[in-house]
């Protein structure tokens, strides 16, 4: 069975491409042209291809750069148009590493399609195939997984599932080996230094102008500089001196006002969700299973309800709101992926 590995050029994807080498697997490996070329900088694709002939591997690249700006980028941007905060990786993977990039590997043969990702695929006795939480919690990236068919995830493999990024870069180091892109990739690939404000400004994007700051009793207490700028639960960078923290509660749309108000406003009792991605049957998921509605959050224990529309989330303890555009994603107490779903708003 031939393994196409999605190269990027640094140290995870390379380290999943020795490993599979090293257990004897027939693989090749694929860089895909998220980007147009960038001016003042080297395209790796010429590194990569080095990279590979002395590994003595086959590589190939694929130019993705029209299909990754209709499918990634545009919607990036319109989502911050009408308010939301959208989460480009997870529409990436779903899109374009297991969409379009697979179909690519395909196309040239191979029957699966390994990544860099840190995130486990286990056979359940009762589920089959399931996706889990990668052994290192610092790095594990399952949520940002959890949009992407099961069909899909099916021909994955991820090989880093089991290892901590400590542990990857120490083994590349005894193996004298350096990626050829080794510095730590931005969290979004396409904005420069991960400043999504000054990528909006510079593509000349039409955004909604100040508003009216407005605390939950109704005060006006300042101004914002547009809505599209902040996130529910935000508390830095809202440049008012108040006598206690203040958060953003919720966005006004329709009106253009920034809602604020203290920590006791920011209690949600859950969330609705739409595209939602199902990776186990809800006739299956256990009784006690969690959600996280950020990367960086711990699961926390709720109920969901699955309907024609999406999913209903009650969290058990009140949350901070849950932004709109980002990822939802269903857990078992064992780190089992059930479903993912796009944040609609808090509830």
């Amino acid at each position: 069975m031939k393994i196409a590995v999605a190269l990027s050029g640094g140290t995870d994807s390379l380290f999943a491409l020795l490993l599979l080498l090293e257990q004897g697997q027939d693989v090749f490996g694929l860089h895909a042209r998220f980007l147009p070329p960038q001016p003042g900088k080297p395209d790796p694709t010429e590194a990569i291809g080095a990279m590979c002939a002395r590994l003595g591997v086959d590589f190939h690249a694929v130019d993705l750069a029209d299909a990754f700006e209709d499918a990634v980028v545009i919607p990036f941007i319109e989502e911050y148009v009408v308010g939301r905060t959208p989460n480009p990786c997870a529409r990436c993977n779903a899109d374009m590493k297991f969409g379009l990039l697979l179909d690519a590997a395909h196309a040239l043969g191979a029957a699966r399609l390994a990544t860099g990702h840190y995130v486990r695929q286990l056979r359940h006795p009762e589920w089959g195939m399931t996706l889990q939480r990668g052994t290192d919690p610092a790095k594990d990236q399952s949520y940002f997984l959890s949009l992407v068919e099961r069909a899909r995830l099916e021909q994955a493999v991820f090989p880093l599932g089991n290892w901590r990024k400590e542990q990857v870069k120490a083994e590349l180091a005894k193996r004298n080996i350096v990626p050829p892109l080794p510095s730590e990739s931005q969290e979004i690939c396409f904005v420069p230094g991960d400043d999504y404000r000054a990528f909006l400004r510079d593509r000349q994007v039409r955004l909604p102008g100040p508003g009216p700051i407005v605390t939950m009793r109704g005060r006006k207490i300042g101004s914002h500089k547009g809505l599209w700028q902040y996130t529910e639960g935000q508390r830095r960078g809202l440049g008012i001196a108040w006598d206690e923290p203040l958060y953003v509660v919720a966005k006004d749309m329709e009106n253009n006002v920034l809602l604020v108000g203290g920590r006791e406003h920011l209690a949600a009792r859950g969330c609705l969700t739409e595209d939602v991605n199902l990776l186990v049957d809800p006739a299956d998921w256990p009784a006690e299973i969690s959600v996280r509605t950020r990367y960086r959050q711990a699961p926390q224990s709720a109920r969901v309800t699955v309907g024609d529309t999406g999913m209903a989330v009650r969290f058990r303890e009140p949350q901070t709101p849950p932004a709109r555009g980002q990822v939802a994603a269903v857990y078992d107490a064992e780190g089992h992926v059930l479903a993912g779903g796009v944040i609609l708003g808090p509830v």
